[in-house]
């Protein structure tokens, strides 16, 4: 199956161009929804983190506290390497079955941090076949953040800064699609769907962009 990785920064609407390819018949496996399931209620990491780190970061509900979490890994870099040891493994098995399971005109990898992955290791380059950002430019993005969560400009930025920049971004990017605060909901979807069309052709052997071109609309 054609592959494409879908990535962006904090608020840049991955999830809604997604949710628009996916309705016109994409296949989608987001690793940010299974790094939440997995230490949900009864998920599977929630056994492990329990006997690693015992019961005080496990909630009332059988969820990993996160709020407890994230002090327990502030104060302690090497606590933080031993959540990963448990999470990474598993979000990457997960995402293997349920890749080869998709079914769809192509399949859509939906990854927050997939550049700063990329810079660490070329894993995710070898398993896609294309690499499209959803761009926005970062005062929007803070907006956008703030306007969902509440949280403090400052707060914001520190989210913002552990990720690639956007310049990092669109240096890799084979695609873009532009959501920043003039795109209107008609455009994102126009944008979303020239880039659909343009995959499934790709995805069926037909004439069109080869891999590796850019194309931003």
């Amino acid at each position: 199956m054609y592959k494409v990785g879908l990535t962006g920064g904090v608020a840049s609407g991955k999830s809604k161009v997604a949710d628009l390819l996916a309705g016109w018949g994409a296949a989608i496996v987001d690793t940010d929804v299974i790094a939440h399931e997995l230490p949900a209620p009864g998920g599977a990491a929630i056994a492990p983190i329990r006997h690693q780190f015992g019961p005080d970061v496990i909630a009332p509900t059988g969820a990993l506290d996160r709020q407890a979490m994230r002090e327990l890994v502030f104060d302690s870099p090497q606590a933080r390497i031993q959540l990963e040891s448990i999470i990474h493994p598993m979000i990457s098995s997960v995402t293997q079955q349920r890749a080869q399971a998709a079914q769809g005109c192509y399949l859509v990898f939906v990854v927050p941090l997939l550049v700063e992955s990329l810079a660490q290791s070329s894993r995710w380059r070898d398993q896609i076949d294309r690499l499209c950002v959803v761009d926005c430019d970062p005062a929007t993005q803070m907006a956008r953040v703030q306007a969902r969560s509440g949280l403090t400009p400052e707060a914001i930025a520190r989210i913002m800064s552990a990720q690639a920049s956007r310049e990092a971004r669109l240096a890799v990017a084979d695609d873009v699609v532009l959501n920043d605060a003039q795109t209107s909901i008609d455009d994102l979807v126009r944008q979303s769907r020239a880039l659909h069309d343009q995959w499934c052709s790709l995805a069926q052997g037909q004439p069109g962009s080869h891999a590796g071109s850019r194309s931003s609309h």
